[in-house]
């Protein structure tokens, strides 16, 4: 008997593990195809950096953006467009985009009677400038001297002669206490009014001893301290002069002098009065130099 011989066919199970996956993987680029996507992608922004800088250079140097308009605008009563002009175009450079604001600030500044500028651009080509100029307040330094003072205590240079001389006190001291010389000189104003004076010359001499020349003349030592004491002592003598002037047949506006340097008093000259007898020294806590009185 015959034996048919079965065969199974049947599929092998197919072989999928790790290792076939990682030969499906993208292999790394090597070292120097890296290098040059780097060193492609850094001169492609050099050459933008390049194109921006040139396009940059081209743009500010168009004639569309000199500076061709100087606007002046605030306080100008003591400058014009002439002025201005001789004092501060020499020292701008630079169009809309490369000026320098600061510097041409410090221009403006320094141009006479100018006490701040602000300075800002005006698109396309123009600056636009406000001005404060100083308010003279007094002549500073001695007799002739160019200089001012404005009422913040800052002392400047200008043309003394574009204002009226006789309107104007001449104060007198170091220029980094002319503030302090400014504020005694508003002080002394009221305390002394009351008798027909005022200041004509104020001045703090280098032994910090401060002296006034009134309208009427008349010549105040006011002696030494800080203003506080300073002015009370000039209280106390002009709270007292009336009366001792009167002593003599004398009006208050007849003081020649008056030293009031001393610590319980003062000492004075009256116009008109030759001597000062012991005996007719008032009661009153006041010191008078009888040699000093004519």
């Amino acid at each position: 008997m015959n034996r048919r011989a079965h065969v199974q066919h049947g599929f092998a199970p197919s072989q999928t593990g790790s290792g076939s996956r990682a030969g499906a993987r993208a292999e790394p680029l090597a070292w120097d195809v890296r290098a040059m996507r780097r060193l492609t992608a850094l001169m492609l922004w050099v050459m933008l950096a390049l194109a921006v800088i040139l396009a940059g250079n081209w743009l500010l140097s168009r004639p569309q953006f000199s500076i061709g308009q100087i606007v002046v605008r605030g306080d100008v009563s003591h400058n014009n467009d002439v002025t201005l002009r001789a004092n501060v175009v020499h020292q701008l450079s630079g169009n809309f985009f490369s000026i320098n604001l600061r510097q041409a600030k410090a221009a403006f500044e320094s141009v006479p009677w100018v006490r701040h500028a602000q300075v800002r651009r005006g698109f396309p080509n123009r600056l636009i400038v406000n001005l404060e100029e100083h308010k003279p307040f007094a002549f500073w330094g001695e007799d002739g001297a160019s200089t001012l003072v404005n009422p913040f205590g800052e002392v400047f240079d200008a043309n003394v002669g574009e204002i009226d001389q006789d309107e104007l006190p001449r104060l007198n001291g170091p220029v980094d206490l002319a503030p302090q010389v400014v504020d005694l000189y508003r002080q002394l104003g009221p305390v002394l009014a009351p008798l027909g004076f005022e200041v004509d010359a104020l001045e703090l001499d280098r032994h910090g001893d401060w002296h006034a020349t009134l309208n009427t003349g008349a010549e105040l030592v006011l002696g030494s301290g800080n203003l506080d004491q300073v002015l009370a002592r000039t209280q106390v003598f002009c709270a007292t002069l009336t009366e001792i002037s009167a002593r003599y047949n004398r009006r208050a506006t007849a003081l020649a002098s008056a030293d009031l340097r001393h610590n319980q008093g003062y000492a004075l000259q009256l116009k008109g009065v030759t001597t000062l007898s012991n005996e007719a020294a008032p009661a009153l806590p006041i010191q008078h130099d009888s040699h000093s009185h004519r």
